[in-house]
């Protein structure tokens, strides 16, 4: 039977099961994960056929590993005919094992992992104490070898645990920020922003990373964009829907952005995720950009990719990040920054809104440097579609920066 494929860390567990097998001159050498009741062999180092194999399970009562963690054998057992006990064991009885050391192997912060271990078809008078010290140093090393990927399986359970129920309970829920015309100060639609149980303690930007990270990440947008399609029929103006470069070009979301009425729709493209294929992109915009919705590149100004977005995919709007819009009226080189952005994007016919927009004196620096629209706490946080304000007229983007 072929060998299945082993990961660079088992590979490395490997080279030390073999240190292991030929310093005490034994016939097999292996480590296992302990799992609830059972031990599984994850990995195997002999030049024997064994009945042993990477991937199998047996009860943890029965194995002789088990036994030593009792304390019912000692962690070096010279002769395993001499304990009646270790005989009646599948490993003694039914795979001929009759010398045997096995130690744990214990991760960074004191747990259990699973044992490290050796074993020969005939007695071994020299097996001792010091030979389980060996091991002991061996097993020390495999778990710095395996630990970073224990961790990382560890933290894409958790992220599984909770993203798959709320996922199959329909998604995030999804609240509604006004964006008003700065001129007029009428609202002229809202941004749908995705909201997550408040127990998890992580910003909606985490969850979706997270979720990306484990596979999930396309699933949970477009559950995310179904969620604020839906308060389309409930509102007035247009609304903003969030999407990443890697999610647009699916076709289910292309599929989605088909039965949309996308006059009414501004996507906004995440400014944090890079872009390998801008063809691509460009060409799942087309058509859903020719039938009327307006393309905006998100977070501008908090770091390089938008900028790259803005020059390669030529949006109708681009939106500040509140890192250069939250203080401007006071900091003369944001003021400064968010100018130039502002004579940059109108003169290529682009519209601008803020984010981030708290306080009536950075409406008004906002408003004097020609930015069109804006959105923030000051003139209202995420709620329902009823807590909304009336939509008023817009007033076209033609205007110019002061300088």
């Amino acid at each position: 039977m072929a060998r299945r494929q082993r990961s660079e860390a088992e590979t490395q567990v490997a080279e030390l099961l073999r240190t292991a097998r030929e310093a005490l001159g034994l016939s097999v050498s292996f480590m296992t994960r302990l799992e609830g009741d059972t031990q599984h062999m994850e990995v195997i180092d002999t030049s024997l056929p064994f009945w042993l194999r990477e991937g199998a399970k047996q009860r943890r009562e029965t194995t002789l590993c088990q036994a030593i963690l009792d304390g019912d054998l000692p962690q070096a057992v010279p002769d395993l005919r001499k304990h009646p006990a270790a005989m009646r064991l599948p490993a003694a009885r039914l795979g001929h094992f009759r010398s045997y050391v096995s130690v744990p192997v214990t991760l960074s912060d004191g747990r259990l992992y699973g044992t490290f271990c050796a074993a020969g078809l005939t007695p071994d008078r020299e097996l001792s104490s010091r030979d389980a010290a060996l091991l002991t140093v061996l097993a020390s090393a495999a778990a710095m070898i395996i630990e970073p990927g224990v961790l990382e399986r560890e933290r894409r359970e958790a992220i599984e645990d909770r993203l798959v129920p709320m996922m199959r309970a329909g998604g995030p829920t999804v609240v509604l920020q006004p964006v008003v015309d700065l001129v007029t100060g009428m609202r002229t639609g809202a941004e749908a922003l995705s909201r997550f149980p408040v127990a998890w303690q992580v910003t909606p930007d985490v969850v979706f990373a997270e979720a990306h990270h484990v596979g999930l990440g396309d699933r949970l947008e477009l559950l995310a964009l179904e969620r604020a399609a839906d308060e389309l029929d409930r509102i007035d103006g247009h609304l903003a829907l969030n999407v990443s470069p890697g999610t647009l070009l699916t076709r289910e979301c292309a599929r989605f952005l088909d039965r949309l009425p996308l006059d009414r729709v501004v996507l906004e493209l995440s400014e944090h995720d890079p872009v390998e294929d801008y063809d691509a992109l460009r060409g799942a915009l087309a058509r859903p950009r020719a039938a009327g919705m307006r393309l905006a590149i998100d977070d501008v100004g908090a770091g390089f990719a938008s900028l790259r977005h803005i020059v390669l995919c030529a949006p109708d709007v681009i939106k500040l990040d509140r890192s250069i819009v939250d203080g401007l009226s006071a900091d003369p080189v944001l003021h400064t920054l968010v100018g130039a952005l502002v004579t940059f994007a109108h003169g290529n016919g682009t519209g601008v809104v803020a984010e981030g927009v708290e306080t009536a004196d950075d409406v008004a620096a906002l408003r004097g440097l020609g930015v069109d629209e804006a959105q923030g706490w000051f003139f209202g946080r995420p709620g329902p579609a009823e807590a909304l304000g009336p939509v008023g007229p817009r007033v076209p983007a033609q205007r110019t920066a002061s300088v």
